[in-house]
């Protein structure tokens, strides 16, 4: 949601380019299920072990649900779900659910990949951590655009990367956006419209009733944020405990008809573009407020290392070292600040690297036949939130947005460009209220310094919501799970726990600051540049 990209890594950058951080799939070569006929999605999922390596330790199931709620009993889908049981059974609560953003963002991959390393041991303890791959997503009945695998991947080296830069690529950006159009419209026109975030919000409730709980317990984080909100105002009685983490603005998100022109991107509307540049800011400030030991690209004051990066990117944009383009690095960076270790140390060194000229070096990617669900993303946020469909307002935006955010603002106005030719709008699409009376009140968590969900989002969050509390972050990077806070992670524990909120106006910090010690095992991070979104946070240094 959240150090340089390669091979796979830029194959990544979509998810983390979004909302947050989302998980490359791992899905394999084989076909998703499909749309069925006839299911009713009244079965309860039957839990076997899950059976790649990864996942050891883990349970799967798969649960029917119905392709369109407005027609119950008509065609179903198949929803792919993962489990941790609750490490302490006879002090079992019940099932705690997880989202890992996006959207797009695979839980059946993202769970295992963070369960130990994030989690806090209490609520390992006393609950069952239930993770799906959301409909449209992954093992899941999925949007699948291409052919293959390897179609995919073909396609997506054909494009710029990062962004546009200049008309030549932009007319190759959008050449190749329409041909994305053609083949999701040519081979996902039945799922298309029904992989919407109130789509995704009955699906959680399904799974609530299915594992037997009364009400939700559930952490999301950056577009799961999103699904959160959802939930609660469609089902506001089912609430128990929902931790929004890493907030996404609903206002801005849903604002408007899909069918009305759209002055602004979703990013913008949101003020991702703002959250990134301050983020940087905050890079560049604390970077150069250090040696060059602890911040390799420090130059020994603030505003000298803002300067030195000013220099860099211009550099860059008239010659690239080696593949280290102008667009690339702004992605780069973007992705890097998801995660404060290791990734700001990550894009330090990647800087000076660039700044010595010198392409940084990287690790081969792994050989792997997944699909890569590039597309899957696109299929959520463009079916269900207002964009510009004239694919010459991108161009305008491109500079109102470098204008008022810098570098970053470009990134986030190319991320949206897949939304100006999509071939579907979401049948069922949720615009508010966002006020409707819950059982029970919600927690939400938000770093001051958020690089794609900013804290005035999450500030909105809480007000729409009709009982939250906002537990500040003074931090860094997207979201407060993958950025760990003792602090935080004791307030989680005891709100799911007991349903206590933190004090009115509460703050915690973070655990390692920016350009601290390092760890002795690196975090698993985003290789892309959003899940986001991620939208996304991704895999292993991760779609």
């Amino acid at each position: 949601m959240p150090g340089p990209i390669s091979g796979r890594r830029r194959r990544a950058a979509w998810c983390v380019a979004m909302l947050l951080p989302c998980v490359l799939l791992t899905t394999g070569a084989t076909a998703p299920p499909a749309v069925r006929g006839g299911g009713s999605g009244a079965a309860a999922p039957t839990w076997r072990p899950c059976e790649e390596e990864a996942q050891r330790g883990f349970e799967c199931a798969t649960l029917d649900v119905p392709l369109d709620y407005d027609r119950p009993v008509g065609e179903s889908i198949d929803l792919a779900l993962i489990r941790r049981r609750a490490t302490g059974p006879s002090e079992r609560l019940g099932s705690l659910f997880f989202n890992p953003g996006g959207p797009g963002g695979a839980g059946t991959h993202a769970l295992p990949a963070w369960y130990e390393r994030y989690f806090p041991a209490e609520l390992r303890e006393r609950f069952d951590i239930v993770s799906w791959d959301p409909r449209g997503v992954g093992r899941s009945t999925a949007v699948r655009c291409f052919g293959s695998a390897e179609e995919a991947t073909a396609w997506w080296a054909r494009q710029p990367a990062g962004f546009p830069v200049g008309e030549k690529e932009r007319q190759a950006w959008f050449a190749g956006r329409a041909e994305l159009a053609k083949g999701c419209k040519q081979r996902a026109a039945k799922l298309l419209p029904y992989v919407s975030t109130p789509d995704s919000a009955r699906d959680l409730d399904r799974l609530r009733q299915a594992v037997g709980d009364e009400q939700l317990s559930y952490w999301g984080i950056s577009y799961g944020t999103f699904l959160g909100a959802v939930y609660a105002n469609l089902f506001p009685d089912k609430v128990g405990g929902l931790l929004l983490d890493g907030n996404v603005d609903p206002l801005g998100y849903a604002d408007g008809a899909m069918t009305a022109p759209a002055r602004l991107t979703t990013a913008l509307r949101m003020g991702s573009d703002l959250g990134s540049a301050a983020t940087l800011d905050q890079f560049l400030d604390l970077c150069g407020q250090g040696p060059a030991s602890r911040c390799a690209f420090s130059a020994r004051s603030p505003g000298a290392t803002r300067t030195k990066l000013t220099t860099l990117m211009e550099r860059l944009r008239r010659r690239p070292v080696g593949d280290w383009t102008y667009a690339k690095t702004v992605d780069t960076v973007r992705s890097s600040l998801y995660f404060v270790t290791p990734g700001w140390t990550d894009a330090a060194e990647t800087l000076q690297t660039l700044w010595q000229g010198r392409a940084p070096s990287l690790p081969a990617a792994p050989e792997s036949t997944a699909y890569p669900g590039f597309e899957q993303e696109a299929a959520v946020v463009c079916s269900e939130s207002p964009n510009p469909r004239v694919l010459s307002r991108y161009a305008e935006l491109d500079a109102f947005s470098a204008a008022r955010a810098g570098d970053l603002g470009r990134r986030w106005v190319g991320d949206y460009e897949w939304c100006g030719q999509w071939p579907a709008t979401a049948a069922h699409r949720y615009t508010g209220p966002w006020n409707r009376p819950t059982a029970h009140p919600i927690l939400v968590v938000n770093p001051t310094y958020d690089p794609a969900t900013s804290y005035r989002a999450a500030e909105v969050m809480a007000r729409e919501l009709a009982d939250a509390r906002l537990l500040t972050l003074q931090g860094y990077g997207h979201t407060a799970l993958v950025n760990p806070s003792t602090c935080v992670n004791r307030y989680a524990v005891r709100y799911f726990i007991t349903g206590a909120l933190p004090p009115a106006g509460a703050t915690c910090r973070q655990d390692t600051p920016p350009f601290g010690p390092a760890e002795a095992t690196k975090p698993t991070m985003p290789t892309g540049g959003i899940a986001a979104g991620g939208g996304g946070l991704a895999e292993a240094r991760i779609h």
